[in-house]
């Protein structure tokens, strides 16, 4: 109903509404709507040279995208501004949801699921860094040096302030933040908060790294989410937890452990796990997590072959419990829009074929982004759910990534310059 936005916005003290939607990339884009243009605003919607986005399949020539706001997605941030609110949006172009909009595609892949819930959690991890003067990247906490620092008490201390606001910010939400730690690499944190629906997580997602970089930034510091920011330190994940629910019911939990139905949605990711790397790892630099062989730490946390087991985080897939899994492939550069609607096909795909995951060889996982392009484009149940709002996405995202993938492999590097300079 109209009227919506701009009730909540005079409840709350609301000035100005953050009008936010992300490209096939992840790039937070939005617009500034004033409180008094809130009607207009949730009638209309707001318009974009969508061209001017980046990754979201427009031309220079191209009509307008028209950011639509979902009014029940309105979140008041007073942590970054007082009198700030976000509020979702889907993009339309003449009227019509557009298909190359993430949001759009998720929410596409869950109507074609029917009366299956996706329930998903998501681990936001990321690093607290610094740029000296030479550029040089460094952890933001210059004591930030052991070799092993994961959950070390003294490290997490140090970042309390930063820590703390997010996490009372993600609590004003409802968002249900549990746990907040020292991850394995020096600098790299990580903030949980309670699982939902896969929209409203992968919203939230998208809300929390919006959240963190602002709040770090006000510190001095650069909140990244890069896979892999230093070459001899653990990556960042972004690991999903999922489970199929219908009318409130969980699905997963069978007799003394997965149910039939859990373990051919299992079979299906691991079936389909070359196809979603490029979904879940889609940058170059993705590979230089998945693909590291050691760490500072002793350990990467980060699967090469497409297994599953038990409580055990070597595997592409973990089953902490009867109640969920846990994909571990998806990294910080992951969509989570993209990432989602990918791995729910995947897994409907086991469920429909009622596959079996110890009959399924997965086999390795790409080693190069190139790699993971060329079977995502083989994959037809991978590449379906990135076409699932309308044809062309999935093209349209694999030559971005080929193009990305040729414009680092041309460019001449230091590890290039240390080997060859003077070895003939």
């Amino acid at each position: 109903m109209s009227g919506d936005l701009a009730a909540r916005a005079a409840a709350d003290g609301v000035t100005f509404l953050l009008a936010v939607f992300v490209d096939l990339a992840g790039k937070p884009c939005a617009k500034l709507v004033p409180v008094e243009a809130a009607d207009e605003f949730e009638s209309d919607g707001v318009g974009f040279a969508g061209y001017a986005v980046g990754a979201i399949g427009q031309q220079p020539s191209d009509p307008d995208l028209v950011a639509m706001p979902d009014v029940a997605t309105y979140t008041p941030l007073p942590q970054v501004r007082e009198g700030l609110a976000l509020v979702h949006c889907d993009p339309h172009v003449d009227g019509v949801p557009w298909p190359y909009a993430p949001r759009v595609i998720l929410k596409a892949a869950l109507e074609r699921a029917g009366d299956l819930e996706l329930r998903a959690g998501a681990e936001v991890e990321y690093f607290l860094v610094t740029r000296d003067a030479e550029g040089r990247l460094s952890p933001a906490d210059v004591r930030d040096t052991a070799a092993q620092p994961c959950y070390d008490a003294r490290g997490l201390t140090r970042m309390y302030d930063h820590l703390t606001e997010v996490s009372t910010a993600m609590n004003r939400l409802g968002w249900g933040n549990y746990a907040n730690d020292h991850e394995d690499g020096n600098g790299q944190f990580e903030q949980n908060f309670t699982f939902a629906d896969a929209l409203t997580t992968a919203d939230r997602v998208v809300t929390a790294r919006y959240l963190i970089s602002v709040l770090a930034e006000r510190r001095g510091m650069t909140a990244t989410f890069m896979p892999k920011p230093f070459t001899d330190r653990t990556g960042s994940g972004m690991h999903l937890h999922l489970s199929l629910w219908r009318d409130g019911e969980a699905l997963f939990p069978g007799d003394g452990g997965l149910s039939p139905l859990a373990r051919a949605f299992l079979a299906g990711v691991l079936d389909h796990a070359c196809g979603l790397q490029a979904v879940i790892a889609p940058t170059v630099n993705s590979y230089k997590r998945s693909g590291a062989t050691s760490t500072r730490s002793g350990a990467t946390w980060s699967p090469r072959r497409a297994t599953y087991g038990g409580n055990d985080r070597t595997h592409l897939v973990r089953v902490p419990d009867a109640n969920r899994i846990e994909l571990r492939g998806a990294d910080g550069s992951a969509n989570p829009y993209l990432a989602l609607a990918a791995t729910l096909a995947a897994g409907l795909d086991g469920v429909a074929r009622d596959l079996d995951p110890d009959d399924v060889d997965g086999g390795e996982l790409a080693p190069t982004l190139l790699h993971a392009v060329d079977a995502l484009v083989a994959d037809p149940v991978v590449s379906g759910a990135l076409d699932a709002a309308g044809p062309g996405v999935c093209d349209y995202v694999a030559d971005r990534a080929r193009t990305e993938f040729l414009d680092w492999h041309g460019t001449v590097g230091e590890w290039e310059i240390d080997r060859y300079l003077t070895a003939f």
